[in-house]
């Protein structure tokens, strides 16, 4: 005797009604309502203020009855482009900014993958709690320890370097030596802090892989090339996209902070100049002009990494 099928009859949903929905859960909005009220009002209206790139500035007019500069509004990024200090500062951006990403971007990685290895909680914890500390000091303190580190004449390096019977190293005061210091302190500052992305990631990773792999005879080295690393991947090529986005940005603290008048040939970037020329300069058209050029240019970076980050296979940003 054939058993009787029952045909599963698909009950349909009541459409569940805007104001049900939202009694249910007006209290994420309100959450969401104090940081989209923040975007708006500064980051969203201060772009009205973009158009002063293309016209001429007045302290006594509004934005929007100031006259169009000449040459149809692009007299200000010619201008800039002619400045020769603008194209030093836009070299030098650009040279440091893709030495902290060949330097500083793999730094947080290794560390986050040598931290994982350690058997020894309390240790972990110690090494954790001293590499992040770096974090929390402004440039000016990290500026004052440098000097008391690198300087030519006192500082503790060089001071060794002489009683041994070495020369002294300026690194500080010579172009070369300088970079090599600039970004030597940016890993030192940054990579623990940045490690923690990481450290959460690999967190996230299914144990049981690890537990098949030592079922299977690998080693902590194999273990960590075959499942740590391809379980952070992800993770890697999205932070790798966001800081290739801001190849031709700067923070204006570190260079600032770094720089001095026997470097400037390597030190002066777009954040340093638009400083000097915009607020001390008071050429503020021109310095709007050179920040909506960094922004664009700092977009199309963005969008060229994430293109191809998801042609060979990867997720990206969105």
């Amino acid at each position: 005797m054939k058993a009787s099928k029952k045909k599963a009859v698909a009950v349909p949903q009541k459409k569940q009604s805007f104001g049900v929905y939202m009694k249910r859960y007006w209290q994420l909005y309100a959450l969401l309502a104090l940081p989209l009220i923040y975007l708006v009002v500064f980051k969203y209206v201060p772009m009205v203020y973009i158009q002063i790139a293309f016209k001429k500035y007045s302290i006594v007019q509004s934005v929007w009855e100031m006259p169009l500069a000449a040459n149809h509004g692009f007299e200000y990024f010619i201008k800039a482009f002619k400045n020769r200090d603008f194209i030093y500062a836009l070299r030098n951006t650009v040279g440091l900014n893709l030495l902290d990403l060949i330097i500083g971007f793999p730094a947080p990685v290794i560390f986050a993958l040598i931290l994982n290895e350690l058997v020894f909680k309390r240790f972990k914890k110690v090494v954790q709690t001293i590499a992040y500390m770096p974090h929390f000091l402004s440039w000016v303190i990290i500026y004052g320890l440098a000097l008391q580190l690198f300087a030519p004449s006192n500082g503790l390096i060089n001071m060794v370097l002489t009683n041994l019977g070495f020369e002294t190293i300026p690194f500080l005061n010579e172009s070369k030596h300088w970079v090599g210091t600039y970004i030597g302190l940016g890993v030192w500052q940054s990579f623990g802090w940045n490690s923690i992305v990481y450290l959460a990631a690999i967190a996230g990773i299914n144990q049981e892989l690890y537990e098949a792999a030592s079922v299977d005879g690998a080693g902590r080295f194999k273990k960590m090339w075959h499942i740590t690393l391809p379980g952070i991947k992800p993770t890697i090529v999205v932070l790798l996209v966001m800081n290739l986005g801001n190849i031709l940005g700067s923070n204006f603290d570190r260079p600032f902070a770094l720089q001095n008048n026997l470097v400037m040939d390597v030190a002066n970037v777009i954040s340093t100049f638009v400083y000097k020329n915009g607020i001390k300069g008071l050429q503020f058209s021109l310095t709007t002009a050179v920040g909506l050029f960094q922004s664009v240019v700092g977009v199309f970076f963005l969008l060229l990494a994430n293109w191809i980050a998801r042609k060979l296979g990867e997720r990206g940003i969105w």
